[in-house]
């Protein structure tokens, strides 16, 4: 018999070596590499399969391409609907990751509801429960509708059968680490078998005009697990963040075809599932002391959307010989930047100073428009002075301590208007060419000294 060749893959990044290696050099990931056999080139299955026709193989004008404008599937929350781009469009394959326990299975199941009881055939694929485990969690959210089916399978091809049989509209995979396909030798969840289903589904939603949604388990390190190729081959990928202990959830996407990706959508956990937050401003607010040392409001935008959210900041004289600098929901380096900017254009005594600072509500900020927030908490907590409670921070600060233009300034100021804030301290370059609603002072600074002197009374 001839001699099985094998290979050894690494399950983070897809690297392939012919031998086996502690350390992968692709992504210098340890104990990774997994030994898989080598499919010979007419045993595996190809990517691409399926009839193709003299047209689609024959070159043509973009010019006389036939546009196909489908109209899109809106579900009743609208906040999946924005992170979409308007609605599920059909024939779409759509990735969503998100740590274990954070709502991703729950969100796709209060989904397939909603559309079942449209008159949607929906298709719920579980590898992980069984068909009574997933009608206890439908009961629990009360989720229960006929043209909903669930099926608990892992194999490709009795997936794809059931897809023929049913004909659905839409697809629920949960999830594609679970799924193998017959032919390919590996252990399902490797990258070979990962990457082939997904190539599978990928070839059943185009071929048949079934949106897919697969549910994808994440690493250590946030990103979803198996290859990167993987995020290439989807359409969209969505990602389900939050805390597990706290009760708000965000959905983010980081790639669309069909869509912006700087859209997000919020949802808050219940008992009875997730549920959508209207107004995200207002939540992130509540709970927010007024008259306390180190904390300000910035309006960051989320796609177009503004958001208004609190940032709180403690700083206090280290015990050790090098300060520490911690951030929860911002970048920790540009904390560490505008640090040294307050020292150096500003004469903040901040070397010897612990740098706590946490972005209220579990978001995630990665705008530069926070920047101005960001060093006025810093200040104020250094100080021990409280801005005015009424007060919203938006600008960018340079390293010469100068504070610069922003985009849609109009939108952030109108939705701080809208929820009582009497001031904002913005950029004086964004002063001008539009309309200052009612009830809102706006005042311009230059540097980050002429922010402090009107935050902070000097």
């Amino acid at each position: 018999m001839a001699k099985k060749k094998t290979k050894f893959v690494c399950q983070e990044c897809g690297y392939e070596s012919t031998k086996w290696m502690g350390k992968c050099p692709g992504c210098q990931s340890w104990n990774s590499m997994v030994e898989e056999f080598v499919e010979s080139a007419t045993k595996g299955r190809s990517f691409v399969t399926g009839e193709r026709t003299e047209t689609s193989n024959r070159p043509q004008s973009i010019t006389k391409v036939e546009n196909e404008l489908e109209e899109r599937i809106s579900t009743e929350m609208k906040e999946l609907n924005r992170v979409l781009g308007g609605g599920i469009v059909p024939g779409s394959l759509v990735l969503v990751g998100g740590d274990p326990g954070i709502g991703k299975s729950t969100i796709l199941l209060q989904l397939s509801y909603q559309l079942a009881k449209n008159s949607y055939k929906v298709l719920y694929i579980s590898g992980e429960e069984s068909m009574k485990q997933t009608k206890l969690r439908a009961d629990r959210l009360g989720v229960l509708a006929d043209q909903l089916y669930v099926l608990s399978e892992t194999d490709v091809d009795y997936i794809e059968k059931a897809i023929n049989d049913i004909q659905p509209t839409l697809v629920v995979i949960d999830s594609i680490q679970t799924v193998f396909q017959q032919d390919v030798t590996s252990a399902p969840g490797s990258v070979s078998q990962v990457r082939e289903c997904t190539a599978a589904f990928m070839r059943i939603a185009k071929t048949k005009g079934i949106a897919i949604f697969i549910v994808g388990h994440v690493t250590k390190q946030g990103s979803i697990a198996g290859p990167k190729l993987l995020e290439h081959m989807v359409d969209s990928v969505l990602y389900f963040e939050g805390e597990r202990h706290h009760t708000y959830r965000i959905l983010r996407a980081v790639k669309n075809r069909f869509g912006s990706t700087n859209e997000i959508g919020i949802f808050e956990m219940k008992e009875g599932g997730l549920e959508e937050v209207v107004n995200p401003s207002e939540i992130f607010l509540e709970e927010r002391t007024e008259g306390a040392a180190g904390s300000t409001v910035v309006a960051s935008m989320e796609g177009t959307r503004p958001v208004l959210v609190e940032i709180q900041a403690l700083v206090s004289p280290t015990s050790f010989g090098n300060p520490r600098r911690m951030a929860t929901g911002i970048d920790h380096n540009r904390v560490s930047l505008l640090m040294a900017v307050l020292e150096k254009r500003v004469g903040l005594l901040l070397q010897s100073q612990d740098a706590y600072l946490n972005v209220a509500g579990g978001v995630r900020l990665d705008e530069p428009a926070i920047d101005l927030a960001i060093a006025l908490s810093i200040a104020s907590s250094f100080r021990n002075q409280s801005t005015q409670p009424t007060d919203v921070m938006i600008g960018e600060v340079g390293l010469t301590g100068e504070v610069r233009r922003v985009a849609r300034i109009e939108q952030r100021i109108n939705e701080a208007a809208k929820l009582g804030f009497k001031r904002a301290i913005i950029p004086q370059k964004n002063i001008g060419g539009w309309t200052i609603p009612k009830g809102i002072q706006v005042i311009g600074v230059e540097t980050l000294e002429d922010a402090l002197d009107v935050a902070l009374g000097g």
